[in-house]
């Protein structure tokens, strides 16, 4: 009966990181449908910006946190309005342009001596509580927490506010949105720009139950991508119910079978899925016997 618990709780908190991490990709690729491939990168360097204010530049870790966030939204508006911009349409071309910036920032920390277990983030929060018997440390808590808000934040946002009717506008149907005077190009930089404040967030949160290193940017991006394609690129809803089928079956392979299969189960999903159902769950991409 224990193991239940555990599995459930923590596939939860597990399936709530991988919401976290994957609503950035989502938001722009839903938006713009470009595929940020630079996203794994720049959830590390908002790691590294906050290490950076904490550590070298002595500020507290709230003022370090948020104007990482505000930081990061601003380098993925650069990303999008020097890169992605010239190339926006051509869909080969946009997922090289995004791969290649991200490969280069990574790969760059990693020349740098980007490496280690030098690079932490302190918890919010330290201490355990039990849940169902279950010991469950305080920051995974804020985890669950926070990403559950963050939903409901999104959802009333882009449900009740000029710029997110604007975004879901974008999203439904783009000529349709220019007929009526919405700029695309501004809507894919403000989507850009929240895309990497989220991937920021989710970095914030998570980073904390580990190292800042190069490699995690790798399983970001990996994570990413297999939870919007499961759920069906494009749609946000799809991505949270995504990362719940992948978060729980991850912690089911974790239990059962060891940790170094759970990067597996993703790649398992993306290829099952491409093979079952290609637009997703809640995907509107044409499936094959309607193209044929």
């Amino acid at each position: 009966m224990d193991i239940l618990f555990e599995i459930l709780i923590y596939g939860s908190i597990h399936s709530i990181s991988l919401a976290l991490i994957a609503l950035g990709f989502a938001l722009v690729y839903g938006t713009s449908r470009v595929p940020n491939f630079a996203h794994g990168a720049l959830y590390i360097i908002n790691g590294f910006i906050v290490w950076s204010f904490l550590r070298v530049w002595g500020l507290n870790y709230f003022l370090s946190v948020v104007f990482a966030i505000i930081v990061t939204g601003l380098i993925g508006a650069l990303i999008y309005q020097f890169f992605l911009i010239r190339v926006r349409g051509m869909a080969i071309s946009e997922i090289i342009a995004s791969y290649a910036i991200g490969l280069a920032i990574l790969e760059g920390f990693r020349w740098g001596g980007f490496k280690g277990m030098t690079y932490t983030l302190p918890t919010f929060i330290q201490g355990t509580i039990f849940v169902a018997g279950v010991p469950v440390d305080l920051h995974r808590i804020i985890v669950l927490v926070s990403g559950l808000a963050l939903v409901g934040f999104l959802w009333l946002f882009t449900h009740y506010t000029r710029i997110g009717l604007a975004l879901r506008g974008m999203a439904q149907d783009e000529r349709a949105a220019l007929m009526l005077g919405i700029d695309s190009d501004r809507m894919a930089v403000v989507a850009m720009v929240f895309g990497a404040m989220l991937a920021g967030l989710a970095s914030v949160l998570l980073l904390p139950l580990g190292n800042i290193v190069v490699e995690t940017g790798y399983n970001v991006l990996i994570l990413a991508i297999a939870v919007c394609i499961v759920g069906g690129l494009g749609s946000w809803v799809g991505a949270v119910l995504a990362a719940f089928i992948i978060g729980f079956a991850q912690i089911f392979t974790e239990v059962f079978l060891g940790t170094h299969f759970k990067v597996v189960v993703a790649l398992l999903a993306i290829i099952i899925t491409l093979i079952l159902r290609p637009s997703g769950l809640f995907g509107q991409q044409k499936e094959l016997e309607e193209r044929v």
